[in-house]
């Protein structure tokens, strides 16, 4: 199969290339990669479900654009490039090793851009091989001539709409790199956000002991500091001020704009016992705790024991030893729901032993939370609601005693790719795009509303983030990428420059013919604004003029595949910027957010050396195996677990599928059960059709493949004795073969050809449900026999004993009735009323009550299509089983009765319900 594949991918090679024309276009597009290590079988999945949506829309005659481009911005590849230049063991292992890179070519990657040419060449031809429908004339990588102009005009606008502001903001920022860097640039802590606290100034002699808090209002129930006695501490002079400090909070507060000079150490063990005060709380003493981490904001807290749940059971813990029991707790809050210390409250219900109990993180977010959203201040500390009140007190502190601000993350674990570790930085002169502009969130939640979302409980996460999103530090000094236009000495970040690129794709391959001179700003604004004049640009007007008609043609995109995390960021920072740029028209029009992918139960990781290549995946199973166990193990939106036991299951799911059409090619004769798979496989088509159009690729897969290889199983059984298949295979195999092209598209085009095909599969017609061929009389009937047989079997099963006849007691008129009124009624807690008002069925008595209950059971368990079915079309249950008698004789070998239950005086023959035959084995 490997032969055909290349076979395969040198005749598809071009034909993915799409102009326009008068068709109707559908442009789907994917976050592109970042070529800087070999791609695994999580990336697969990434680009992999959207090109089944590619290809299933192509086959439905859309005019479909999928491009791509490669994303090298940033410093991460010159992180790498360092690393390997200075004989970094691990990196040079993990791409020697792992990547398998050859030795000629990794000397090499001394130099970045050999790293960006070798691994965006090898995404290109592992993408390839997984039969990736792309138009490859649009490829470009982000730090073209062309794109740099695209982006430098983009970011001119956005200047002239005061979208982009110089400040002095925290930004997460590496040492070793000597620059900001994003979550792209981050090997460890991609979600750690950078959290303001307030410095609470205890005194302590000529000395200042900080204390970080982010709830200042708690300050006047401080009853004592906690310091780590195993920790040395600085003593510093902090602009003009001595302070004590963690070694750790020294050196973070030397990046937030304050001037350091260390005079000496003193050891936390020493500041046991000592006094300090502050004017909220007064005097209070140091007290030990080994739980104080000395890289935690200043290495130095402050205890607010009616209100901190460590806080109070730390202090529990030494009193229980006999030590300070002097200190009580301070209520400042009251809380519904908790007396007058809630962290007291909280842990003793709890059942909470000791601080290091793992439930403590969970309370104390509780504790937190609720007094933040329903506490309120005591009247004596100005009664007002915590949540307000926060904000008063900081402000109080930080104008009138002495108190600072500092920053730090809220996880400390956050590495640059580096290597080094990351820390929070105030940069002064730096550009930042102004996403806190409360009207550009209003007109992107408005614009929201517009956004077909996939799945629709995203929203949520796309609204909290327009809400939080704060200033965006968009610019670095080091890096790859393109200088701002008005200030060269900065360059813009990773996710600052992939806003609109989607815009760019649209007319990538005729742009990237022009020299990067002649694209003016001007040009831009007339292909992608229609502003200016077309005939006063450096460019001839008929080639500016087509630029336009194409960017229009393709533009707004249709939909946008890509990560869950990436909410946070870069889908909702090109919601801001589309606003921006772009009019009413070209907005984006849906977004498809994926899930994330595991090996064998854990999470994906290159760098940890947890992954399997992708082009391992391929050369292994195929490529075919990889596309429909990525699409078909979860929907897009759910994580993934690649299993290895499992894609093997999936090898032999596509060879069961190439037998089963293969093997049927020269079937002949016709048979009445013909015409119950004809029915069958347009609800196939419409249930695919329907899946796919809702990007349920998973749930599109189990039909278009278990679906319909189910009822086959049931056709072949159905088929008389000796008998495989019949004509009509050949009509159903065509079908097949193309519900299945999207998702395995090598082995469809091979069994397409084999079929008396010619062409590409990729643009052969999507199968459309012919209603005339749909027969509801036999697919109820068929309905009925194989649950029959089924209730058969599981009674065979249960009794295990030599049996003689099978008795099939079909069900009164009088139950279809009752099975009709319940069926239709809207109230079926007063159908039995409704169905007494009949003389007959009262007349019936406890019969027709016990039937009404049974009824409503057996409706509630079938599915209510079925039902429906059943009401509207009726079925004649004997006559049924007496024209297939002969089937259910000769599956179990046993002789068959077909009897009416009113006919028959046996027990058994009240059991019989509507589509539920009672059945007697003896």
């Amino acid at each position: 199969m490997k032969n055909y594949e290349n076979k395969c991918l040198e005749s598809w090679k071009q034909d993915f290339e799409v102009d326009p024309n008068d068709s109707e276009k559908f442009y789907l597009n994917v976050a592109y990669p970042y070529p800087s290590g070999a791609m695994h079988v999580g990336h697969g999945r990434t680009y992999i479900v959207p090109d089944v949506i590619a290809r299933y829309k192509r086959m439905q005659g859309k005019h479909v654009l999928f491009p791509m481009a490669f994303h090298v911005t940033g410093s991460p590849v010159i992180g790498i490039s360092k690393r390997i230049a200075n004989g970094d063991e691990k990196t040079t292992r993990l791409y020697r090793e792992l990547y398998r890179v050859p030795e000629d070519i990794l000397n090499k990657f001394v130099d970045p851009m050999e790293i960006v040419k070798y691994f965006s060449n090898e995404y290109e031809r592992v993408m390839s091989s997984c039969g990736l429908s792309i138009d490859w004339r649009r490829r470009f990588t982000t730090v073209y001539p062309q794109y740099s102009k695209f982006i430098e005009w983009q970011y001119l606008h956005l200047m002239e709409q005061n979208r982009v502001i110089r400040g002095a903001h925290p930004v997460k920022y590496c040492p070793q790199c000597d620059n900001p860097v994003g979550d792209h640039d981050l090997l460890e802590g991609e979600k750690a956000e950078i959290v303001k606290f307030t410095l609470v100034m205890f005194n302590w002699g000529e000395y200042k002991i900080p204390c970080a808090t982010l709830r200042p209002e708690t300050t006047y129930g401080v009853t004592n500091l906690w310091i780590n006695p195993d920790v040395t501490y600085k003593k510093v002079t902090l602009d003009g001020l001595k302070w004590i400090l963690s070694p750790e909070a020294a050196l973070k507060l030397s990046l937030q704009e304050h001037e350091i000079t260390e005079e000496g150490e003193i050891s936390g063990r020493s500041l046991i016992d000592e006094t300090v005060s502050h004017p909220f709380c007064g005097n209070v003493k140091i007290l030990p705790a080994e739980f104080v981490d000395p890289d935690m904001a200043t290495g130095i807290v402050m205890s607010v024991p009616a209100h901190a749940p460590f806080d109070y059971i730390a202090l529990r813990d030494l009193q229980n030893q006999g030590k300070y029991t002097e200190i009580k707790p301070i209520s400042l809050i009251t809380v519904p729901g908790y007396g007058e210390f809630p962290a007291m409250d909280a842990v003793e219900k709890s059942g909470i032993t000791d601080q290091n109990d793992p439930g403590m993180e969970t309370l104390t977010q509780e504790i937190y939370s609720a007094e933040f959203s329903g506490g309120k201040m005591l009247p004596q500390y100005g009664g007002k609601p915590v949540k307000f009140a926060r904000d008063e007190f900081a402000a109080i502190m930080l104008e009138q005693y002495g108190s600072l601000v500092m920053y730090d993350f809220d996880n400390r674990d956050v590495m640059c790719r580096c290597g080094s570790r990351v820390f929070v930085r105030i940069l002064k002169d730096q550009w930042f795009l102004q996403y806190s502009d409360q009207e550009w969130k209003k007109q992107i939640h408005e614009q929201l509303d517009k956004i077909d979302l996939v799945p629709s409980e995203v929203r949520t996460e796309f609204e909290r983030t327009i809400d939080w999103l704060k200033d965006w530090a968009c610019t670095r000094k080091v890096g790859l990428g393109t200088h701002l236009p008005w200030d060269k000495n900065w360059l813009v970040e990773p996710l600052s420059d992939s806003t609109i690129y989607m815009a760019f794709y649209t007319i990538a391959h005729k742009l990237l013919k022009i020299e990067a001179e002649k694209l003016t700003p001007e040009v831009f604004d007339y292909v992608f604004k229609g502003e200016g004049d077309s005939e006063s640009l450096p460019l001839p007007k008929e080639t500016v003029e087509d630029l336009r008609k194409e960017f229009l043609y393709w533009y707004p995109y249709d939909f946008r595949f890509s990560a869950k995390d990436l909410i946070s960021n870069h889908l909702t920072f090109q919601l801001f910027h589309h606003n921006a740029i772009f009019s009413e028209d070209l907005q984006p029009k849906g977004m498809v957010v994926f899930g994330m992918g595991l090996l064998e139960g854990a999470k994906m990781s290159s760098s940890k050396g947890n992954v399997i290549l992708l082009e391992d995946a391929v050369n292994d199973v195929g490529a075919d195996t990889v596309r429909m166990f990525l699409v078909g193990s979860a929907e897009p939106w759910q994580d993934f677990d690649w299993r290895s036991e499992l894609v093997s299951s999936t090898r032999k799911q596509i060879d069961r599928f190439w037998n089963t059409i293969h093997d049927s090619l020269e079937f002949k004769d016709e048979y009445p059960i013909d015409n119950w798979l004809l029915s069958r496989m347009q609800e196939r088509i419409t249930n695919t059709t329907d899946a796919l159009s809702s990007f349920q690729t998973r749930q599109a897969l189990q039909e278009a493949y278990f679906g319909v290889e189910t009822d086959l199983k049931w056709y072949r059984r159905r088929l008389p004795e000796g008998v495989k298949g019949s004509s009509v295979l050949k009509d159903i195999n065509n079908i097949w073969i193309r519900l299945l092209a999207p998702f395995i598209p090598f082995t469809c085009q091979r069994l397409w050809e084999i079929s008396g095909n010619n062409g590409n599969i990729a643009f052969a017609n999507w199968p459309v449900c012919e209603s005339n061929k749909v027969d509801v009389g036999i697919e109820l009937s068929e309905e009925l026999l194989t649950r029959t047989v089924e209730d058969i079997e599981s009674i065979l099963k249960l009794i295990q004993i030599d049996s003689s006849s099978i008795t099939l007691f079909v069900s009164s008129n009088w139950k279809y009735d009752v099975f009709k009124t319940i069926a239709q009624t809207s109230d079926r807690n007063r159908v039995i009323q409704e169905i007494m008002k009949d003389e007959s069925m009262k007349k019936r008595g406890k019969e027709t009550t016990d039937a009404v209950k049974q009824i409503t059971n057996l409706i509630h368990k079938l599915p209510p299509k079925l039902v429906t079915r059943i009401v509207e079309s009726g079925i004649d249950e004997k006559a049924v089983f007496e024209s297939t008698k002969e089937f259910i004789e000769r599956e179990y070998n046993l002789p068959v009765n077909i009897v009416n239950s009113d006919e028959s005086t046996h027990q058994k023959a009240r059991m019989a319900l509507p589509f539920k035959p009672a059945i007697l084995i003896e």
